[in-house]
């Protein structure tokens, strides 16, 4: 069998017979960890089955590490059982938010979106402050991932490298560094192809050496008015040229392959794989 990879790829329903067969050789497999939260059932069982030949990576959408009012308790504790039974190499979630205390005794609202925060010091010391609740509960750091965001704050004081260097720093997290998020701000920036790139290498540039803990490469679709980061097809060149930096400036930092729409066959999944494997190892870009 040849040697495993170190680049991996989302683990899907429609995949997962084929993968259980095959056992191709990869780096790991991610699973989005809110879809594994019941402790049975079948859609575990394959996870659990999976992991006995392939490390896991947990990557969550539903945190809202970035809410002022806090951390959702029973969206914790059953992160934390499937923290338990899983034994994930990486735990990971989003510098977004989705809760808001609307006040008066209403209940908190939670919404079913990836929203930015603004890169204030206020921001900052909230992150860290539930960034510390998860790892103290799940007694391991985890990695904090950069959006694609389609729309900013007015009151934004930090760079958003700097922000991150800073949210590691107090608290001791690492960075999930999604190169296709970066590409995907710049372009809607008003970039074209060579200035995102600049510019997506410059972001990369300044995060402080040894935060980047997972990279994540996607990719996008261009409308007519936006650029949407919506994983639904191979990563593109601009987004392959920006990684091979990264890997350059950052080391071979373990690569997922995301691709959560329109899903390709598996061999196409393992394609990506094997590309992102080869700059990793300093093959080709």
């Amino acid at each position: 069998m040849p040697a495993p990879t170190s680049a991996g790829i989302g683990l899907r329903q429609p995949h997962a017979a084929l993968l259980r067969q095959q056992r191709p050789p990869l780096g790991f497999l991610e699973v989005h960890s809110e879809n594994y939260f019941a402790p049975g059932g079948a859609a575990r069982a394959v996870l659990m089955d999976l992991r006995q030949n392939y490390s896991i990576s947990l990557h969550g959408v539903g945190l809202s590490l970035g809410s002022a009012c806090g951390l959702d308790p029973w969206h914790l504790d059953r992160l934390a059982e499937l923290v338990t039974a899983v034994e994930p190499v990486r735990v990971s979630d989003h510098a977004s938010f989705a809760r808001v205390d609307p006040g008066r005794g209403a209940p908190v609202w939670h919404g079913s979106d990836l929203l930015p925060i603004a890169f204030t010091d206020a921001a900052l010391a909230i992150m860290v402050r539930n960034v510390q609740q998860v790892q103290e509960r799940l007694r391991r750091p985890i990695l904090v991932e950069n959006l694609s965001a389609y729309l900013g704050w007015a009151d934004d004081a930090l760079a958003e490298p700097d922000f991150f260097n800073a949210l590691s720093r107090r608290s001791g997290c690492g960075v999930l560094l999604d190169v296709n998020n970066l590409v995907v701000n710049a372009l809607n920036a008003g970039d074209d192809e060579a200035a995102a790139v600049r510019r997506a290498c410059a972001w990369v540039d300044r995060l402080a050496p040894g935060l980047a803990g997972e990279i994540h490469l996607a990719g996008y679709v261009e409308t007519a008015t936006l650029v949407i980061d919506d994983h639904g097809s191979r990563v593109h060149p601009p987004v392959w040229q920006v990684y091979a930096h990264t890997v350059q400036r950052h080391g071979p930092v373990p690569t997922l392959i995301e691709w959560d729409t329109d899903l390709p066959t598996l061999a196409v999944l393992l394609d990506e794989a094997a590309h992102a494997d080869t700059v990793l190892h300093g093959v080709t870009a």
